[in-house]
């Protein structure tokens, strides 16, 4: 029997008969049709996937009480224009930069929290 005459034969076979079959299948082989799930580890497997990372969003959680430092410290980090830059300080907690590298969000944090900010990098 070749395989495409295999094929034929399951496809026209119902749900209950291909159910048979894969029972049948997985006993005669030992085998299962499952689909492997991996296991995640604890704390040590969440601390790896942090050093891996490769991308920082910094996000600026609240603008403390120097509003007008931050919006000016957006502005220079950024291309924003005073209006845009007043809007985003404003909407705080949102994302000022995404995708940056590791040096790069931590220059932008550093400078957003001279200026009085609460950053977040994610």
């Amino acid at each position: 029997m070749t395989q495409e005459k295999i094929l034929e034969a399951v496809e026209n076979m119902k749900v209950t008969e291909l159910n048979e079959l894969i029972k049948a299948i997985e006993e005669k082989f030992g085998v299962s049709a499952a689909a492997p799930v991996a296991v995640v580890g604890g704390a040590g497997a969440g601390a790896a996937a942090e050093e891996e990372q490769s991308s920082f969003d910094v996000i600026l959680a609240s603008i403390g009480s120097s509003k007008i430092n931050v919006i000016k410290a957006i502005r220079a980090e950024t291309s924003l224009g005073l209006k845009e830059a007043k809007e985003l300080v404003e909407k705080a907690p949102t994302p000022v930069k995404e995708g940056l590298a590791k040096e790069d969000a931590d220059k932008l944090k550093d400078v957003l929290e001279k200026a009085g900010a609460t950053v977040e990098l994610k």
